[in-house]
C-alpha cells in the first residue's frame, strides 16, 4: 500500500470570514496565502495549509470547469489542533489570555502530553498541543 506523508490541509467552516481572518491571522499568527471575497481564506500553516470556507458557498460546487472541485462543506463546529514544541505551550496561552481568548481546557493527557482548548470566533474548537500526544516527536 502506498504511504500518506502527512496532512496536507484541514477544513474548518466559519460564516463570518473576516472575523476568521482576523483572529487567524492577528492572534494565531498564520500567513494568508489566498483569499476569494465570501468564499474562502486560506493560510499557511507549518507544512500545511489551514482552509477556511462559507459553508454556504461551497455547498455549490465552482463553476468554472477547469476547476472540477465537487461540492463539500459542514455546519456547526468542527475541531483543529496545532502542533507545538512542548516548550511554547506556556508562551501560546499566554498570548491568547493577552488576546482575550477564553482557555477551556488545559490538561496533561494519561501519556503526560499537554493540550489548551479555545475557540475561533465561528465556535470550532482548537487546540494546541505537543506531538507527544500522539506518540510523534
Amino acid at each position: 500500500m502506498p504511504r500518506l506523508d502527512g496532512i496536507l490541509e484541514t477544513a474548518l467552516y466559519v460564516a463570518d470570514l473576516e472575523a476568521a481572518e482576523r483572529f487567524y491571522g492577528s492572534v494565531m499568527g498564520l500567513d494568508r496565502i489566498a483569499r476569494v471575497e465570501g468564499r474562502h481564506v486560506f493560510f499557511a500553516c507549518g507544512k500545511g495549509v489551514l482552509l477556511l470556507f462559507n459553508p454556504e458557498r461551497t455547498a455549490v460546487p465552482p463553476s468554472d470547469p477547469a476547476m472540477p472541485v465537487p461540492a463539500h462543506g459542514a455546519h456547526g463546529p468542527g475541531h483543529a489542533c496545532f502542533r507545538v514544541d512542548p516548550v511554547e505551550i506556556d508562551a501560546w496561552r499566554a498570548h491568547l489570555e493577552a488576546a482575550g481568548v477564553e482557555i477551556e481546557a488545559d490538561f496533561r493527557w494519561p501519556n503526560g502530553a499537554r493540550s489548551i482548548y479555545f475557540r475561533d470566533p465561528a465556535g470550532n474548537s482548537l487546540e494546541i498541543a505537543e506531538p507527544k500526544l500522539w506518540g510523534l516527536e
